[in-house]
């Protein structure tokens, strides 16, 4: 099969789970999963000898990669991707491309251009000028950013429990839901509880259900939350449009979105009326795909951005 179709290698390493799909003309050659541990995406030698293992370990033997595109949890800038890029040709002599892992959305639902948003844990827009620039909002992480990801909406819906207090009203629902997620007695203890977490963003996001609960309990305060985080989501959007990317299309992933009606609703009504064009759609394939279709577009020299300087 390698001397007769050449074999694409697509790789979506997501926080938590990494997904490697490789195919040779309509034939799916692998399909591997595996944990993301050990992937160290500010580390470019340790990054490509990692997926260089993972290649290794989930091809059949005899094949090697004909072409190879990467999305990586944590890429952050184009330049950061490029070393990674650089490389990893050191150990397959391939084209080859690496970009960050919302990246993956748009060709994975088969657009040429659009914007792709995540909302899980964190929350982050990207997406392309027409020259091929790059241009990327969001995702800043749970202390200062993520807003409508899980973490953020914890963030914030203790901020509106410690308003709420300091206005002397009682503990509603999302109080409520908030200590016993945390295993504090009092609205003041959250704060402690929320900057002894080692890893704010696993931390808080695992909490976001009571935030939902609440809202379905009939907190306002947690509805008020969720549908900030909702127009915090749209902004995302809206900006990467004023900032020349085509927004027409709007791929969206992410459990946290894509498994809460309330923050999905608030989500598109807010986009509708900031950015009337836009038409949201939810990512239903693996965002492997999408590596699988950027490996194609590299086959015959053609990249589909334009290159960096390391």
């Amino acid at each position: 099969m390698q001397d007769s179709l050449p074999v694409l290698v697509g790789i979506d390493v997501g926080g938590t789970k990494t997904h490697l799909r490789a195919v040779a003309g309509d034939t799916r050659v692998a399909d591997h999963v595996r944990a993301s541990s050990g992937w160290r995406p500010h580390d470019p030698v340790a990054a490509a000898s990692w997926l260089a293992g993972l290649i290794a370990d989930a091809l059949p033997s005899g094949l090697r990669p004909s072409a190879l595109a990467v999305g990586g949890h944590a890429c952050e800038t184009p330049r950061q991707c490029e070393r990674i890029r650089l490389a990893l040709h050191l150990h397959f002599d391939v084209p080859a491309l690496v970009v960050g892992d919302a990246e993956l959305l748009v060709p994975a639902a088969g657009l040429d251009q659009g914007v792709g948003l995540v909302a899980g844990t964190g929350s982050v827009a990207v997406g392309r000028r027409a020259d091929g620039t790059l241009v990327q909002v969001g995702g800043w992480g749970a202390a200062l950013g993520d807003e409508g990801g899980a973490a953020g909406l914890v963030r914030e819906a203790a901020r509106a429990c410690w308003a709420a207090h300091d206005r002397g009203e009682p503990p509603d629902a999302l109080a409520a839901a908030l200590l016993e997620a945390f295993g504090v007695p009092e609205v003041p203890a959250l704060g402690a509880a929320l900057e002894h977490a080692t890893d704010p963003s696993a931390a808080w996001g695992r909490h976001a259900p009571a935030v939902f609960a609440a809202a379905e309990a009939g907190s306002a305060l947690a509805r008020s939350v969720i549908l900030a985080g909702g127009r915090s989501l749209a902004s995302l959007v809206a900006l990467l449009a004023r900032r020349g990317v085509a927004a027409d299309d709007v791929v969206v992933a992410g459990g946290t979105i894509l498994g809460r009606p309330l923050l999905h609703d608030a989500f598109t009504a807010a986009l509708a009326e900031a950015l009337p064009s836009a038409r949201p759609q939810p990512l239903r394939v693996p965002p492997v795909d999408g590596a699988v279709a950027l490996a194609r577009s590299l086959l015959g020299g053609r990249r589909p951005f334009p290159p960096v300087t390391a």
